[in-house]
């Protein structure tokens, strides 16, 4: 099949059918601005709670920041309870201009699924459908268009993506995006992209495709092999934010696959702390970029010492000597190609869920009450 050249999300057109998946600690304003100078796509605020919105709680506020350049503001929401994702929902739109609302119903971390959040929500088909219902009709008065993100299911046993695509374009949702992992995985294993397929055969709705997309070849791969209308991609493009470019020229019927030097890459590396910097103030910027050091540097012979010391930096000044000492004409490491980038762990014995989750499907009369501080996610 021909791969498509943008992406349709109710009334918002993207150019290139790419997401940048919401990554906690990861894609925040600043990381957001450098993804989006290298190619065109959606790029979506890290996860937020609804409760923490709506009660003005001040981590949560602080973590809807966007960059000056930044034009279509998209925000992902996690959320439990119908009422506050509705009123969060009107909050995004009204008070920050949001074009585009993803919900969060996809995320394996043990301290969200037992209270029935992200990936674990989707078992009680009820609770799904009131908390999109109620979302979407709260976005449409401001024309902003909701999806929804989520997994095959809580394990093999426990699925539920097609049953979630069927409710979310019930419930009006613009389009679905399915991690081809379930709960029990995280992010071990191989992503199932034929699950995926069978589910851009079940709904009339966009399905954009996520898992395992370490390559622009990969995103074409997925969308010829699924029928995908676009794809999302997470730890893939950490430490590479020229991927986007890749995946830009890809979609344009252009092979490109951008090898930069270390120093080019050294060069990113201090684009991006010094826009973290300016979002958040050099201390913190720096100690934000410090996560980042491992990835940039993934493939290259920069030394134990050298990475330490990296991952140690206090200000801009202190990083340009560093970066200064790196071989700028070091290739770029092509074993790294095509890698598996981020964390990866082992699969869960079991899914942590409230007592008694799997007793019914329906949930129509359950809403688990998120902590307004829970920033987690992602």
């Amino acid at each position: 099949m021909t791969a498509p050249t943008g992406l349709a999300l109710g009334p918002l057109e993207v150019p290139t059918p790419v997401v940048l998946a919401p990554m906690a600690g990861i894609t925040n304003a600043a990381y957001r601005r450098l993804c989006a100078e290298y190619g065109a796509g959606l790029y979506v605020c890290e996860m937020i709670t609804s409760r923490g919105l709506v009660e003005g709680d001040e981590t949560t506020r602080r973590m809807l920041v966007f960059d000056d350049a930044e034009q279509v503001r998209s925000v992902q929401l996690y959320g439990t309870d119908p009422t506050y994702m509705a009123k969060a929902a009107e909050i995004l739109c009204a008070e920050y201009g949001v074009a585009h609302i993803d919900l969060n119903f996809g995320c394996p971390v043990p301290k969200v699924t037992r209270k029935g959040g992200g990936g674990a929500l989707p078992w009680k088909r009820g609770l799904l459908a009131r908390i999109l219902e109620a979302t979407v009709t709260a976005a449409s008065a401001y024309d902003v268009p909701v999806t929804m993100k989520t997994r095959k299911g809580l394990d093999e046993e426990h699925l539920t993506y097609l049953d979630a695509g069927r409710i979310a374009q019930e419930a009006g949702c613009a389009a679905i995006a399915l991690h081809g992992r379930t709960v029990a995985q995280a992010y071990s294993g191989e992503a199932d992209w034929d699950a995926i397929g069978r589910l851009v055969d079940n709904v009339d709705i966009p399905v954009l495709g996520n898992g395992d997309i370490w390559e622009a070849a990969d995103a074409l791969r997925m969308v010829a092999e699924t029928g995908a209308s676009g794809v999302v991609v997470g730890r893939g493009c950490l430490g590479r934010p020229w991927l986007f470019r890749d995946l830009a020229a890809a979609f344009a019927g252009e092979a490109t696959t951008t090898l930069p030097t270390l120093g080019e890459v050294a060069a990113m590396m201090r684009r991006h702390a010094e826009l973290l910097c300016e979002h958040m103030g050099e201390e913190r910027g720096c100690k934000e970029f410090r996560k980042h050091v491992t990835w940039y540097l993934k493939g290259f012979s920069a030394g134990g010492e050298m990475r330490r010391s990296l991952g140690l930096v206090d200000s801009l000044a202190s990083l340009d000597r560093l970066l200064a000492e790196l071989d700028p004409d070091e290739p770029f490491p092509v074993s790294a190609l095509g890698a598996p980038r981020g964390r990866q762990g082992s699969p869960r014995n079991r899914v942590v869920l409230p007592e008694g989750w799997l007793d019914d499907t329906d949930g129509s009369d359950c809403a688990v009450r998120e902590d307004a501080d829970e920033t987690t996610g992602g």
